[in-house]
């Protein structure tokens, strides 16, 4: 049987006439239609673009940008968004019937899930990772089960690589509950894919394959444009469809598509690959120097991502220690000027640093800030 949209998507979405903004209609000639300032931007120095003229509402160019990179069918798979984080607001707005829907995260993972279900009154359901020597997989069989046990789940997010995990699920995994008799979405958050060094990266050629699949990337890591608020969600033409009725008219202002166009660009790309492979580089220079580094315990996870996640011993070296990372992050941030991010207070995370990767003159002051917190702490 095929897969149907209507059984997961709320009926006024689907019934929702989206607002017919200007530029659907026409963008060229003398255009007097969206009553914008004809004389131009207020500013002291003329910026490259129409800056008066409100933006294209779906930035078509900048899409086929994207699937040229990543082997993508067609535009029609793609649906642009202010950073991840509005698609993850749209994907419960779409699907989520406030005070009655649920969603399943699967802890330790991306905080932004759940902050974003309190603010839509929808319930969260949390299945943890297996989290055994730090391995971050997938517990499929309590996956399935908690979906059977909880039919008002309509949304799945499985972060790959996860944060703080810096761990890739397994494909089998996710194929596994994909190929579920679930009939909600399956999110796949895949926001440091490009960190990945090994087999396997991104499912985003799955989404035909899969109609509930959807696949998010982001502009923020690997591409460094973390400013300029770019989110991609990867699926399926009718739930892309969906999502582009339901968003604002002009969610994405124009310069951040020039600056993202200029960044997919194949000169754009080829700089994100240099600058990948030195962050890969340098996260095996960090994870190296850490070993042999007195109170560092384990580096968890899979190592997949632009940062590690380390435990913090306690003074006898014998097991992790929460109070003594604390005191360390805070230490490093406000008196040795290094911050990292303090992550022992997360699901099979106890004791833990998550510490980003970044120049090699960076690594080695965080590497010097960290020993010298050691020896205070």
């Amino acid at each position: 049987m095929p897969y149907s949209l209507e059984k997961v998507i709320r009926p006024n979405i689907l019934q929702l006439q989206p607002y017919r903004c200007a530029r659907d209609d026409y963008d060229k000639g003398i255009l007097l239609d969206a009553n914008e300032n004809a004389y131009g931007p207020s500013l002291l120095e003329q910026r490259e673009g129409d800056l008066h003229r409100y933006p294209d509402p779906y930035h078509v160019q900048v899409k086929k940008s994207f699937i040229k990179l990543r082997q993508l069918p067609s535009v029609q798979h793609v649906f642009l968004g202010v950073g991840s984080d509005e698609v993850i607001d749209l994907l419960m707005r779409i699907a989520c019937v406030p005070a009655k829907d649920k969603i399943m995260i699967t802890p330790p993972t991306y905080g932004m899930y759940s902050v974003c279900a309190h603010i839509n009154d929808v319930q969260v359901v949390k299945t943890p990772l297996i989290v055994e020597n730090g391995a971050y997989q997938l517990d499929t069989e309590k996956v399935l089960e908690d979906l059977k046990a909880n039919p008002e789940v309509k949304l799945v997010f499985l972060c790959s690589p996860g944060n703080p995990t810096g761990t890739c699920l397994s494909h089998a995994s996710i194929r596994q509950v994909l190929e579920s008799d679930y009939e909600g979405i399956v999110v796949v958050d895949e926001a440091y894919v490009d960190f990945v060094d090994k087999e396997e990266g991104s499912v985003a050629q799955w989404v035909d394959q899969y109609p509930n699949l959807v696949v998010m990337q982001t502009l923020s890591k690997s591409f460094g444009l973390a400013g300029i608020r770019m989110g991609i969600a990867v699926g399926h033409p009718d739930l892309i469809q969906i999502l582009n009725n339901t968003k604002a008219p002009y969610n994405i202002g124009t310069p951040s598509a020039q600056i993202a166009q200029e960044a997919l660009s194949e000169q754009g790309v080829a700089r994100m690959m240099d600058y990948r492979q030195r962050l890969i580089q340098q996260r095996g220079h960090v994870i190296n120097s850490l070993k042999s580094v007195q109170g560092i315990g384990r580096i968890l996870g899979g190592n997949d991502a632009n940062f590690i996640l380390v435990e913090i011993l306690d003074k006898d070296n014998k097991k992790t220690c929460n109070i003594r990372a604390e005191k360390i992050y805070k230490y490093m941030a406000e008196s040795l000027n290094v911050v990292v991010r303090f992550r022992g207070k997360e699901y099979g995370c106890e004791g833990c640093l998550r510490i980003t990767i970044g120049t090699e003159e960076e690594n080695k002051q965080m590497m010097a800030k960290l020993q010298e917190s050691l020896t205070v702490f």
